[in-house]
């Protein structure tokens, strides 16, 4: 697949929430990330696609400050990342949903939401978003008082959602959300991921699921080898012919 773009990008542009560039990434003696350029804006849900080892795990882990850059800069709020620690990330609103989803196994369903909140002092607001995590996943309104580990990937999968949304962030990554679950239980997690949209919030959605992720997205990246490839409206991205053959099985 060439490098490029689908369709031109224009000259103006909403000011990004998440600006990165030239983002290079290295450990263990692999280059694994290898230059990129991406910018999500406000509000805007983004799907960053590609096969496995693309690089793609290794970005969203390096935006939350769990991995140092080997160069390049990474721009929130337009605001430079440059040495803040990963905490301090959270409470700038910034929130991974990691892949294989990581509760706190031997934590409550409710311990669990109240760990996502540990940035935060509102305690009334805290009450509040409690309540609003268990209408928007019911499930686990019916299993608060269950240890996490003891629940299923998809209802595991709502857990890790809402623990990082109970620290109000303003951008949401989410590494491979479908992965390992039911198609059932993929529908009701991309209905959430939806409704989280349409509500204002920024995401950036890593996902294998190249046709699910597209459908959801309004733009989209697609990486390989540590470079990104192909970028553009996702709607594009679904009608380009080398996505179709290279992710969608057409």
């Amino acid at each position: 697949m060439s490098r490029g773009t689908v369709s031109p990008v224009g000259a103006r542009r909403a000011v990004p929430l998440l600006e990165v560039r030239s983002l290079q990434v290295a450990y263990g003696g692999i280059q694994a990330v290898k230059g990129i350029d991406l910018h999500i804006a406000p509000g805007e849900l983004v799907a960053l696609i590609g096969s496995n080892g693309a690089g793609k795990t290794t970005t969203l882990k390096t935006l939350a400050g769990l991995l140092p850059l080997s160069s390049g800069q990474i721009h929130y709020d337009g605001k430079s990342l440059h040495n803040i620690e990963a905490h301090q990330r959270v409470s700038m609103g910034i929130a991974l949903v990691p892949e294989g989803r990581g509760v706190f196994a031997r934590l409550t369903v409710h311990e669990n939401l109240q760990m996502g909140a540990y940035s935060r002092n509102d305690q009334h607001e805290i009450a509040s978003d409690l309540a609003r995590m268990y209408e928007l996943f019911p499930r686990l309104a019916e299993r608060r008082g269950q240890l996490a580990g003891t629940l299923s990937g998809g209802e595991q999968q709502m857990v890790a959602m809402a623990r990082a949304l109970m620290s109000r962030p303003r951008l949401l990554m989410l590494d491979e959300p479908s992965m390992g679950l039911a198609p059932l239980m993929v529908q009701k997690i991309f209905e959430t991921i939806r409704d989280i949209a349409a509500q204002g919030m920024s995401i950036l959605l890593v996902e294998q699921n190249a046709r699910l992720a597209l459908q959801a997205a309004q733009r989209g990246y697609v990486m390989e080898s540590g470079s990104i490839t192909l970028s553009g409206a996702a709607g594009e991205l679904l009608g380009s012919d080398a996505v179709q053959r290279a992710y969608l099985g057409s």
